[in-house]
């Protein structure tokens, strides 16, 4: 107990030197959680009242298919001690293509086309959708400031990461990549379009498989026992359920949620991709494979969203 005291004050100070230093960011990510805690609330209310929509079946159904990638992904760790780092660079890569590819033609194109159907203007369908995309920015920057996480190879950061144990660092990291993965789902699937959320679902489902896989793999680099590490990386993909529902509540209210929702589940997986997968898979000398990677990721993706789309 005493050590708890006194750590936290030391966490105190740093958060409140944080939102000193940030203080947009700050209120950004204040009022995206409050928005974030009131649409979990509303998905919860939803499923006590009896009021499972397809959209709320659905939802359900992609997390819970995210979850099981994940897991399925993350199990050869408990006898793979490590992969070949162009390897796992590759596979992080094929990862981020898909989640590009995702956020373009299953998210951002049937958000534009659902805020032109509303607004009747293109002009203002992109604005919609832009204000959609800050928002998505603003969460998962807010987050990624504030929330203690750590990577494999950049360490322990966020405010309180001394206060931590290093599982909980990882599990923060991990859930910072696959909130907005099940927000996607969700948000893709809160309409009952299975022309939206089939592809997008599929693509998220086949990418978290080496994505778990890698993110295990790097717990145990990084000195933590196999079953722990798997451990770990299959209780992250909770996030993914949970993370659906959020989406099913944000788009389920008035129609022009759904647009501003698709482009905020973009803007938060646009940001992960950008500031998370791919400076990570650049920074062991291995461009050329991540980028190939990449390449064959966002390829396939575009190949589900015409097939199943």
């Amino acid at each position: 107990m005493d050590n708890v005291s006194t750590l936290s004050p030391s966490w105190s100070v740093q958060l409140r030197e944080q939102i000193a230093d940030r203080p947009l960011i700050a209120l950004g990510l204040l009022l995206a959680l409050v928005a974030v805690l009131l649409l979990l609330v509303q998905s919860l209310v939803m499923l006590a009242a009896g009021e499972i929509t397809p959209g709320v079946r659905y939802g359900l159904i992609g997390g819970a298919a995210g979850f099981a990638a994940t897991a399925l992904g993350a199990l050869p760790a408990l006898f793979l001690r490590a992969v070949p780092q162009r390897v796992e660079d590759a596979m992080l890569g094929f990862a981020a293509g898909m989640m590009l590819a995702a956020s373009a033609f299953s998210l951002l194109l049937p958000g534009l086309e659902a805020a032109e159907g509303i607004t009747g203007d293109g002009f203002l369908a992109a604005a919609v959708v832009v204000a959609g995309m800050t928002l998505g920015v603003l969460l998962m920057l807010g987050l990624d400031q504030f929330t203690p996480h750590e990577h494999d190879k950049t360490g322990p950061c966020g405010p309180g990461h001394e206060s931590c144990s290093r599982v909980w660092l990882f599990v923060f990291a991990i859930a910072l990549h696959n909130l907005p993965e099940g927000m996607a789902i969700g948000v893709s699937f809160s309409q009952g379009d299975m022309t939206v959320g089939l592809p997008l679902t599929t693509a998220i489902a086949l990418q978290d498989i080496p994505e778990g896989l890698a993110v295990a793999l790097a717990m145990c680099a990084a000195g933590f026992r196999p079953p722990v590490a798997v451990l770990v990386a299959i209780g992250s993909g909770l996030l993914e359920p949970l993370g659906a529902l959020l989406g099913v509540g944000l788009a389920s209210g008035m129609a022009i949620a759904y647009p501003i929702g698709l482009g905020l589940a973009a803007g938060a997986m646009l940001f992960v991709v950008s500031h998370e997968v791919i400076p990570e898979t650049h920074r062991n000398g291995h461009q050329t494979h991540a980028t190939l990677g990449l390449m064959a990721g966002f390829a396939l993706m575009m190949t589900l969203d015409t097939a199943l789309g």
